[in-house]
């Protein structure tokens, strides 16, 4: 489908699916944009294909449909901008690195936005080349992630966006440098050591009708509200979403299921990304976004979304089973992340409602009093299906921290205003803790590390920040640390198995990680959600013996404001307690968490 080079560049194939045209010709550079000059033959299945020997690379072109229909490939790999040309591509690319990722219970993702997270572009570099420049990489690795999650990057109207208004899923946003300049990113980020995720939009297109070359391709549509989408959208009631009026794929018709597929596979096989974050799937398999699944609710598309979903998981599966995709759904819904096998849509992960909202309102509540315990309790032991990782966990995302949503950053909703003040950092950085120690796969948003508190828009971060709280940044590097088992004394954060032994009226939590469990795999987290210092509170603790201190977050080189509580070393050997079979005394301060481990 789509424009392609035949071997050795002499000459290029075009194919498009336009079942209602009567004429399809493709017009470019190649023939000075003759609308006659190059016919493509009926394939009478609603497909259309031509050779043309004069087509070659660099080359721009359009299909000329009924004579005069002028539309840019939806297939098209480049275009010069959302409403100009398609651009024939070479995607011959020679990769340079072969690389693994992660498995999924070592994954520290640190999501990104291609425009707004380099600090100064030189001229004439690209975006995505700054995103993999020296300091850049240098700073990612420091601080320990291993997993970047890059959010769309398909061409959309304009140059300055979050990409979730797609106009060519095909395409590559050119703004940012084109389909070589990606694939060069990828593969310098897996020469780094990164595995990269990346963002995808398909409940919605556009959102109006000037910013997708789908809308109306092949001139023919069914009225219903005035002039509806043709024959990539759904033609009634169905075609709106939150983002646009008449912009939802029809996802029961095979040609347009067939579209999303093949893009799907495009950026894990031609773009060697190593897994997918789906956006707002929710809305593809419901109408409003609801959590209903009845069968014969109308809201739930006939299950076309739903069955749409479940390919596409199937597919990648097949193909590239160790790749992960991830649905962005929001309702807690288990049946989710089951497999298609058992009727659920088969996505590896999905981003956990279940942590984020409880956790945050925590975090943000300045009553010590009415902090809820229980919810974060919760938290921390939830299992969709009894998996741990099939959740990722945060306390920052695009969405949580933008002000287009009415949202603010972290330390900026602890204290409004003030969010270098103390409160914000405690708790903000307790938040942290809890998302790097609790089971699942552990994401940040980018600047989160720095304790960036300007609202996500479209200006790039605040790297004054790196400077002014670099103790913070360190706070996160020694926490990804620990995550990542990088000493080897805390494996057990890398397991699959929780316990929360105690979550107490006096807002102190505590909780057993572990893997095989012995010394250098057991982990016991204890964490203080009060303004309020323990020179000495005993918990129950694991096993017996020396417990040290591997992290404490009171200390002072994190933030001079910090206390520096006294967090010491303990040895278990009082009585059972908290249905442990030992017992310890731990020093904590406020609002802090410390993270301990025999060997």
């Amino acid at each position: 489908m789509g424009a392609r080079l035949h071997p050795g560049g002499t000459g290029t194939s075009f194919r498009v699916w336009a079942p209602f045209a009567h004429s399809v010709a493709v017009a470019g550079s190649f023939n000075n944009w003759s609308d006659t000059q190059h016919q493509l033959a009926s394939e009478g299945n609603g497909y259309w294909s031509a050779d043309v020997p004069e087509a070659r690379a660099g080359d721009e072109y359009r299909y000329a449909i009924n004579g005069s229909h002028s539309r840019i490939d939806p297939r098209a790999l480049a275009v010069t901008s959302s409403v100009g040309n398609g651009i024939i591509v070479d995607d011959g690319y020679e990769w340079e690195h072969q690389f693994r990722s992660p498995p999924w219970n070592e994954m520290v993702v640190y999501e990104m936005h291609t425009r707004t997270f380099p600090d100064k572009v030189p001229e004439n570099v690209t975006l995505f080349d700054e995103l993999m420049a020296p300091e850049n990489v240098a700073y990612l690795r420091e601080l320990g992630v291993n997993t970047l999650l890059i959010m769309p990057t398909a061409e959309f109207a304009g140059d300055v966006s979050w990409g979730y208004n797609p106009a060519h899923i095909f395409a590559i946003e050119s703004s940012y440098g084109g389909p070589r300049k990606f694939k060069a990113f990828v593969d310098r980020a897996h020469a780094n050591g990164f595995a990269v995720l990346l963002d995808v939009v398909y409940n919605h297109f556009g959102p109006s009708d000037i910013e997708h070359s789908v809308w109306q391709f092949d001139g023919w549509y069914e009225e219903w509200e005035g002039l509806t989408g043709g024959i990539f959208f759904y033609n009634d009631w169905r075609a709106r979403t939150p983002w646009g009026t008449k912009n939802r794929p029809d996802y029961g018709r095979d040609d347009v299921r067939r579209f999303i597929r093949d893009n799907v596979l495009m950026w894990l096989e031609d773009y060697r990304v190593d897994g997918l974050r789906f956006d707002m799937t929710v809305f593809i398999r419901n109408v409003d976004g609801s959590d209903s699944d009845a069968p014969g609710d109308p809201r739930n598309l006939g299950g076309a979304g739903w069955t749409l979903l479940q390919w596409l998981n199937d597919e990648v599966d097949r193909s590239q089973p160790w790749k992960l995709t991830m649905a962005e759904d929001l309702q807690g819904n288990p049946w989710v992340t089951k497999e298609t096998g058992a009727g659920g849509l088969g996505f590896d992960t999905q981003w956990d409602a279940y942590f984020v909202h409880p956790v945050r309102n925590a975090l943000v509540t300045p009553d010590d009093s009415a902090r809820d315990m229980g919810a974060i309790r919760f938290a921390v032991e939830h299992r969709p299906n009894g998996n741990p990782w099939q959740r990722v966990i945060y306390t920052e995302s695009h969405d949580e921290v933008a002000a287009s949503n009415g949202k603010r950053r972290l330390p900026d909703a602890i204290h409004p205003g003030k969010a270098d003040s103390w409160e914000s950092k405690k708790r903000s950085t307790l938040g942290a803790a809890l998302v790097f120690t609790s089971p699942g796969i552990p994401m940040i948003f980018q600047g989160q590390e720095m304790l960036e508190w300007i609202p996500f828009g479209d200006e790039p971060m605040d790297w004054t920040n790196y400077d002014r709280f670099r103790g913070i940044y360190h706070l996160y590097r020694d926490l990804i640390r620990l995550r990542r088992n990088w000493f080897d004394n805390t494996r057990g954060l890398r397991g699959g198995s929780v316990n929360v032994f105690h979550a107490g009226d006096d807002k102190m939590l505590a909780f057993h990680r572990w893997d095989q469990g012995g010394p250098g795999d057991d982990v016991v987290v204890v964490m203080n959600f009060s303004n309020r210092t323990y020179p000495s509170y005993t918990i129950g603790l694991p096993r017996a013996g020396g417990w040290r201190v591997r992290f404490n977050s009171d200390w002072s080189g994190y933030s001079p404001d910090f206390g520096n509580a006294l967090s010491y070393d303990t040895v278990a050997d009082g009585a059972s307690l908290h249905s442990m079979p030992c017992s310890g005394n731990v020093g904590i301060g406020p609002y802090s968490a410390i993270i301990l481990s025999q060997g």
